[in-house]
């Protein structure tokens, strides 16, 4: 073999390994460059939409879900639950039976304060000082009385809140619970986050 082939075989490798080298090193440094104009979970969690599969949720059943650091309170509502929303005994103690006081898109200013009857959705934080309000849809509630219709009580300090999220008259709590924009992508999926009108 002659020095000029063993010469040539060896600046081809050098080149070629040098190549390999260099491209492997570029994309290196590429990947944490191009990684950091991607928003952070954090951000994307600010302000992303979430999905929330209703599919499976049962009448008179709570599934609850994050969006932008709040819990947000999906209700499917029974025909029982939601004929209790119009009756004189509890439209009688309500603050803002009408929720003209209260922060909801348009589409939610209705007696069942939603797009479609069946689903309450709202934010889970009490307007007084932000506790998480409980799920007390069973009527009659020992510990509320035997006046109570079913809906949402806050534990801290006693603020008592409809199903449709609207707040009792002499408590504590100054407005109805917030309803956030959502829409229904289909029958199965609600998405908070994003404000449509249409259903």
């Amino acid at each position: 073999m002659s020095e000029e082939h063993v010469d040539r075989s060896r600046r081809h490798f050098l080149l070629v390994a040098t190549t390999v080298t260099g491209v492997a090193g570029a994309a290196l440094t590429a990947v944490p460059f191009l990684a950091s104009w991607k928003p952070s979970a954090r951000a994307q969690a600010l302000g992303a939409p979430v999905d929330a599969d209703v599919s499976k949720l049962e009448l008179g059943a709570i599934v609850k879900v994050n969006w932008r650091g709040q819990a947000i309170y999906i209700v499917r509502r029974t025909p029982e639950m939601l004929a209790t929303l119009t009756t004189p005994a509890v439209l009688d103690v309500l603050r803002d039976p009408d929720s003209k006081e209260s922060e909801q898109p348009e589409y939610a200013k209705n007696a069942t304060r939603a797009l479609k009857d069946e689903y309450l959705v709202l934010v889970g934080v009490c307007t007084h000082l932000g506790c998480a309000p409980l799920d007390r849809f069973q009527p009659q509630d020992a510990q509320l009385g035997a006046t109570w219709p079913g809906g949402f009580y806050c534990p801290c300090h006693g603020s008592k809140f409809d199903l449709a999220g609207r707040v009792f008259k002499d408590v504590p709590a100054p407005t109805n619970l917030r309803i956030p924009p959502y829409r229904f992508v289909n029958e199965g999926v609600i998405q908070i986050g994003t404000d449509t009108e249409a259903a």
